[in-house]
């Protein structure tokens, strides 16, 4: 039987990876797999494991606003991300940490 637990982490970040091979838009069309890695290298860097995960996932559902990037159990959502939007990406991470930490 399935053991139900609180997560872990104060924010999980998943990067869909979903990839349709051309026969429609998909997440997997943007640059996906650099924004996942360069956001895994910003989590090292700025000392946060194991607080924050990075993680890929499939299909979420809104590939056409894609790439998608969606911060949880914030529900915070990203859609038509860029590698330039990893910024605001680390920022709103920095906020959830921040505001975690004050409470």
């Amino acid at each position: 039987m399935a053991a139900k637990k609180e997560s872990p982490y104060a924010c999980h970040i998943f990067v869909c990876v979903n990839d349709r091979h051309g026969q429609r838009k998909s997440c997997a069309d943007g640059n996906n797999p650099a924004i996942r890695k360069r956001l895994k290298e910003e989590v090292v860097n700025r000392g946060w494991r194991p607080q924050v995960r990075v993680s890929q996932c499939g299909c979420m559902g809104l590939c056409a606003d894609g790439p998608n990037v969606i911060l949880y159990p914030q529900k915070i959502w990203f859609s038509d991300v860029s590698s330039e939007d990893v910024t605001t990406i680390l920022s709103a991470v920095d906020g959830i940490l921040k505001s975690i930490s004050t409470n």
